[in-house]
């Protein structure tokens, strides 16, 4: 009763909000990687730097997040997190060069680093650890949701922004360079940025009260931890989805323009988008599986039709391969949270500390572009996101050896009148 207690739907859809907005502000490096290209003249591994310094952030910023979290409580800290979206939106909207996109992106991703660190243990205690599962999917719902609509967005300002466009067209025409519209989107973020901060200091969050398992805990919580197999294990596998979304969703539009001769502008931005958008789909879809089915088996059947297309998206005609990629993001759609529910429902104690590490794998969206940017350069763009198969298989491998103490509730527990464990 103690735990039920704890719950609060006002903190869950604060959550939510969170995630809406984290996911418009940073996933939209597909779409700019070849405007990036373009505008400062830059190789596939140059550009790949982009998502490197952004994820970079995680692994620098996520442990001593949790730290400030035990210290201040979430709200100062999520308010942190998005004053620092701000300076770094600003940064670039002002300033547009290369060496401020990689500064820029940095900081935008610390605050995000810091923002995930406090969110996700808190939609646990707030939702409920049987329903962790069912929420993060949720939220991954809204995640994919804000994903499929910044990439139009962005894709109308490229279109739309001028002189001869409406007032606020022309507001954004006179403050991005003539030959660079699409630096445009991140004065709209820093405008999301800064409407998150007056909201999130106007509102009163209701006293959750961590117990000493969801708190980040101390330096030796972590060594402690990290002595544990199970744990990195975890840890490698975080690193592997971040790296398997990232490093799809980044390189769609090159791709298709590369092979295919696809317009970045509208037919590539189309696609990321509708990669975002297959993933708010396939959460829809997973959130409903994962209410009837064991999350173990739903992550390995997803994770295999993920194979499957990125088969067809990378070894495909045009046609296939321009739908195949957003099939990628339906099949990517649950496994971010089943990865994450089942890594915390797998320990008793110490779910901040935990969390902490798992964020830290989120640098995986930093290796795994750069890697491929990288093999692209020498061998071709294609065969550089083969590295795609290891990272995707490395999440598939979690549905057959995970064993969580907790497993997601299903229709049959409630049927039953039984708990959801293991």
């Amino acid at each position: 009763m103690a735990e039920r207690a704890q719950r609060s739907y006002f903190i869950v859809g604060i959550v939510f909000l969170m995630f809406f907005v984290l996911s418009f502000l940073t996933n939209i490096l597909g779409p700019i990687i070849p405007d990036i290209i373009d505008s400062f003249h830059v190789s596939l591994a140059a550009a790949a730097f982009l998502p490197f310094s952004f994820f970079l952030a995680y692994g620098v910023l996520s442990i001593p997040a949790g730290f400030l979290v035990d210290r201040f409580t979430e709200k100062p800290v999520m308010i942190a997190s998005f004053v620092a979206a701000l300076a770094g939106a600003l940064g670039f909207a002002t300033h547009p060069t290369y060496a401020m996109a990689i500064v820029s992106l940095f900081t935008i991703g610390a605050g995000m680093a810091m923002l995930q660190v406090a969110i996700n243990p808190l939609l646990r205690v707030a939702g409920g650890a049987e329903h962790f599962t069912f929420n993060e999917a949720l939220a991954q719902f809204v995640f994919g949701a804000a994903s499929f609509v910044s990439p139009l967005i962005y894709a109308y300002m490229v279109s739309h922004v001028s002189e001869s466009g409406g007032p606020v067209l022309r507001m954004f025409a006179r403050v991005t360079p003539a030959e660079m519209r699409w630096v445009s989107i991140y004065w709209i973020f820093a405008a999301v940025a800064a409407g998150v901060v007056v909201l999130l200091s106007v509102l009163r969050f209701p006293h959750i009260e961590r117990t000493k398992e969801e708190q980040a805990g101390k330096a030796e919580t972590y060594a402690a931890m990290l002595r544990r197999g199970m744990v990195w294990a975890y840890f490698g596998c975080v690193f592997a989805y971040v790296g398997s979304e990232q490093g799809t969703a980044d390189w769609i539009s090159k791709f298709l323009m590369q092979y295919h001769g696809f317009d970045p502008h509208t037919v590539g931005a189309s696609a990321v988008s509708w990669f975002w958008g297959m993933m708010t789909a396939g959460c829809f879809l997973g959130m409903i599986l994962l209410k009837a089915f064991d999350s173990r088996r739903v992550l390995l059947g997803f994770a295999a039709c993920a194979l499957l297309a990125l088969t067809a998206a990378l070894f495909g005609p045009a046609t296939v391969s321009l739908y195949a990629f957003p099939a990628v993001g339906f099949f990517a759609s649950i496994m971010w949270p089943t990865v994450i529910s089942l890594a915390l429902n797998s320990v008793k104690e110490h779910h901040g500390s935990f969390a902490g590490i798992l964020c830290t794998g989120i640098v995986g969206g930093a290796v795994v572009p750069l890697v491929i940017g990288r093999l692209g350069d020498a061998f071709g763009l294609r065969w550089g996101m083969l590295v795609l198969y290891m990272t995707f298989g490395c999440v598939l491998s979690v549905g057959i050896w995970a064993r969580p103490i907790v497993t997601n509730a299903r229709f049959t527990d409630r049927e039953r009148g039984i708990e959801s464990t293991s």
